[in-house]
């Protein structure tokens, strides 16, 4: 739709169109960044600032934000907050601290880096990233006591492998909001993404962790706990099976949904077993069982865990809704499949641009979410206009949110004042080892497409 705004500057309209939407994402950072405002509030004030520049129906505006945001909560809400609470019981039943103490036990002294790899990764699959963060850091600094091995050596292979679960990996926040934007498959995208995690996590972990051992960090005192007695720990096959069983569930739904079935009912079956929120609700009530129940807890118990998780939760929900209604206006105005045909003609690769479009965000607004969700309403339109394989789009965008971490990420500074590290250490250290998830992250997604579509 032609703007009036448009004529008066003498713009083509696909040019008034860009610029309507780069206003809108820097008032959208201003707001957030510098005002500290609410980011549900801040989407909703840049959604009305890209209606009207792109001059939309007055009486059009209110409804589609409102369709917006109820059409990309819709659809994520329960998977979730089933997640939240899924991870909060995994937290709290010691599953999580079982499945550390036995990987470190397994590994031995010598390959402590290893194991706190894998522990930050298979413990990120089920807990949101600043539960798993508060949750292991105290394991870590016993680890550090006892061994007296360099902080920040021993924490960013742990620390990395959450981030990369968090950026990465359904169901958490981010990639579950991307999938449905993307209408990517949420079993496909977890499979992917596992693919294109593990050589990332060897890299931007162990291997860049090598490299620290000459930063000083001083742990302060009151981060220092005691982990939990042995005794009140769930077993090895437990705490595994029962954190990745939502993994299994998912990457085997998927296999059989790929399958030749030609039986109707076992077909509808399939499907029905497939789909995230059926997942998550059977991995939720086997932990309910394994974790709380089956270890001599009351349902009253367990369940005032998950009513904390979805308190936490919260906030995040907010930002999906808000990224819903930025969402709709830029699909309700034209501008949605105006930016994917320019885009389109760009001299990048899809998966490159929407890696850097939401790099640049990140980096404007400091939060993973914010950046991931923003950066796909943008360029949702190449998945069509280009035929880009919409998991690996997922993907690439999830890879890009995690760039370049610095001063305006709460992850920046839980770092830096849990580990008592310098302003340049804190950027030589964890920037640096965000960075490289991203960079690493969009080289192995790219050698990916090449492998899937050559």
């Amino acid at each position: 739709m032609t703007s009036p705004l448009a004529a008066l500057f003498g713009l083509q309209p696909i040019a008034w169109a860009m610029i309507a939407v780069l206003i809108s994402v820097a008032l959208l950072t201003v707001m957030i960044a510098w005002g500290r405002l609410q980011p549900l509030l801040a989407f909703v004030v840049a959604a009305l600032v890209a209606a009207l520049l792109l001059n939309m129906p007055l009486t059009t505006i209110p409804g589609a934000i409102e369709k917006g945001i109820g059409d990309l909560l819709g659809s994520l809400v329960v998977i979730i907050c089933l997640g939240a609470v899924f991870g909060k019981l995994i937290a709290d039943s010691g599953a999580a601290q079982r499945i550390a103490t036995w990987l470190i036990g397994v590994f031995g002294p010598k390959r402590v880096p290893i194991a706190l790899t894998l522990t930050g990764f298979i413990v990120g699959i089920p807990l949101y990233y600043n539960v798993g963060f508060v949750l292991l850091v105290p394991l870590i600094f016993s680890l550090v006591y006892q061994s007296k091995r360099p902080a920040v050596a021993l924490a960013i292979p742990l620390l990395a492998g959450l981030s990369i679960a968090h950026g990465f990996l359904p169901p958490h926040p981010s990639p579950t909001a991307l999938v449905a934007q993307f209408h990517a498959d949420m079993g496909k995208t977890l499979i992917y993404g596992l693919i294109v995690a593990i050589p990332t996590l060897i890299i931007a972990g162990p291997v860049f962790a090598m490299s620290l051992k000459g930063i000083r960090a001083e742990p302060a005192a009151i981060f220092h706990t005691e982990p939990r007695a042995e005794a009140d720990l769930p077993g090895v096959f437990n705490s595994f099976a029962t954190a990745l069983l939502p993994v299994v569930l998912l990457a085997a739904a998927t296999g059989l949904s790929l399958l030749a079935v030609s039986d109707p009912a076992l077909k509808s079956l399939i499907g029905f077993l497939a789909n995230p929120t059926i997942v998550m609700l059977i991995a939720y009530a086997v932990a309910v069982v394994t974790l709380g129940i089956g270890r001599g807890q009351g349902l009253p118990a367990v369940m005032q865990g998950a009513q904390g998780a979805l308190r936490d939760i919260a906030p995040i929900l907010l930002i999906i809704a808000g990224a819903g209604a930025l969402k709709e206006v830029l699909v309700d105005s034209g501008v949605s499949a105006q930016l994917g045909v320019t885009l389109g003609h760009l001299p990048l690769p899809p998966l490159v641009l929407a890696w850097l479009v939401a790099t640049l965000i990140r980096i404007c607004l400091g939060s993973a979410t914010v950046a991931g969700v923003t950066a796909a309403g943008i360029v949702a339109p190449l998945v069509q206009s280009t035929g880009a394989d919409p998991c690996l789009m997922v993907l690439a965008v999830g890879a890009g949110s995690l760039m370049c971490s610095h001063v305006n990420d709460s992850g920046f500074w839980m770092f830096k004042e849990y580990f008592g590290v310098s302003l340049k250490d804190t950027f030589l250290s964890w920037s640096l080892m965000e960075t490289l998830v991203g960079l690493f992250g969009l080289l192995f997604i790219l050698l990916l497409q090449n492998v899937l579509h050559p």
